[in-house]
């Protein structure tokens, strides 16, 4: 028997899926891929949902395949949402959830054969991901893994309590450990998601919603059952939530792009026109104060040499090394910047003064000579750097930049020539 009235959810879950595949297509991140995966499960319940009613052990098939990839939807929408999921232990902890809900579903599915595994069963789900945490606990700890194991202890208490109750014991089981997992989400998202967005709020909304299903949907059942709800509308929540990923995607890749339009690709840092717009700031600072500020511009001495012998992809490892080794030399209130291909550009905000930024200049100067392991390459450049001090040197941004640039000019080509080759640090390395 086919339960043909599924053929609308089935056709707005597809719908809704293809759209957010087409947005997540622009977001190459690992959480979309997760969510995406996690949608199809869900057209897969749907699906699978037509066929419970099919006779024999084909109907308890379905049912099982139907509710294993809801939970399994639920608890990839949690572990996407996971901030530590590079954590040794949290892929274990995503396993340890998929195993213990798909064994406890198989198992209340199996009817009253298994009936003497069901305490077992609903015991692991407090057991092993309270073992897990304690087990992990010197590495690692995090308010959310804890309020997993609140959350699954709770539910084994539910199922010891309820799960052999005469009538409705399997009912009450089943919609508690869905809403145990859509509850789980609710958390995991509310957590990460603390910001005052359209997309936050509607997915936040829309899986409490869900999970409340689990729950109101028997109860009305319970209390009122002459009252006949349509499907359809307990599965509103689950488009609620699909609305909302999809505009949390939308909202992250405008994040993106504005940082983009700010910042330069490669190495992460303040491109030129984010740099124009802190260093007119900072002076305006100055003169508000009577300060000094320091406009230091940076220029690798070698760079094409590298580009040119050892390909770009080794130079685009210098540029990003080269920033880190800027932004780890100076302090947090400064700033940093890629205004150009080989060209770095350093703003010393007070308190500052000459003898700061040629201490600033010289010990880049020496960091820059040292040599530089790049994957299978030792790199040798050098920097020459300019320096112009606000007001000392010009009373405006356009001239301090090209007093800086202008002494960037004279140190290169008054400087020596460094070496273009040193011995490889390892056999096999290359050298510039």
């Amino acid at each position: 028997m086919v339960d043909w009235s599924k053929l609308p959810d089935i056709g707005v879950v597809a719908l809704l899926t293809c759209a957010f595949a087409s947005v997540a297509r622009h977001n190459h991140t690992p959480v979309s891929r997760l969510w995406l995966t996690a949608w199809v499960m869900i057209a897969l319940h749907f699906a699978v949902s037509m066929f419970i009613g099919a006779p024999g052990i084909w109907g308890t098939l379905a049912l099982f395949i139907a509710l294993a990839s809801l939970i399994w939807s639920g608890v990839l929408f949690m572990w996407a949402s996971v901030p530590f999921r590079k954590e040794h232990s949290s892929p274990l902890m995503l396993a340890v959830l998929i195993l213990v809900n798909t064994l406890y579903v198989g198992l209340i599915l199996s009817g009253p054969a298994v009936a003497w595994a069901l305490n077992p069963a609903a015991l692991l789900f407090c057991l092993l991901p309270l073992g897990l945490t304690l087990f992990s606990l010197r590495e690692f700890s995090h308010p959310l893994r804890w309020a997993m194991v609140l959350l699954y202890s709770s539910l084994a208490a539910f199922l010891l309590i309820f799960q052999h109750r005469p009538g409705n014991g399997v009912d009450l089981a089943l919609n508690a450990l869905l809403f145990t997992v859509y509850f789980g989400c609710c958390i995991h998202f509310l957590y990460v998601y603390r910001r005052a967005t359209a997309g936050a709020f509607i997915t936040i909304a829309g899986f409490l919603a869900w999970a409340s299903v689990f729950v109101v949907s028997p109860v009305i059942a319970f209390v009122l059952p002459q009252v006949q709800i349509e499907s359809e509308v307990w599965n509103l929540p689950k488009y609620v939530v699909a609305v909302g990923m999809i505009l949390l995607l939308l909202e992250d890749q405008i994040v993106h792009n504005k940082h983009l339009a700010l910042h330069d690709e490669l190495t992460g840092l303040p491109n030129r026109r984010l740099f124009q717009d802190r260093l007119a700031s900072a002076l305006d600072r100055a003169r508000r104060t009577g300060a000094q500020t320091a406009l230091l511009l940076v220029d690798l001495d070698h760079f094409k040499k590298v580009n040119d012998t050892l390909g770009h992809h080794v130079g685009d490892l210098l540029l990003e090394r080269v920033g880190a080794i800027c932004t780890g030399r100076v302090r947090r209130s400064d700033t940093v910047a890629r205004t150009g291909g080989d060209e770095f550009s350093v703003i010393l905000e007070e308190p500052t003064s000459r003898a700061d930024a040629e201490h600033v200049c010289h010990s880049l100067i020496q960091l820059l000579k040292e040599p530089l392991q790049l994957d299978d390459h030792t790199v040798r450049v050098g920097a020459s750097v300019g320096i112009a001090i606000f007001p000392d040197d010009a009373a405006d941004m356009e001239s301090l930049c090209v007093a800086a640039d202008l002494r960037m000019y004279e140190n290169k080509h008054r400087a020596p020539l460094i070496g273009t080759a040193i011995p490889a640090l390892e056999p096999n390395a290359s050298s510039v």
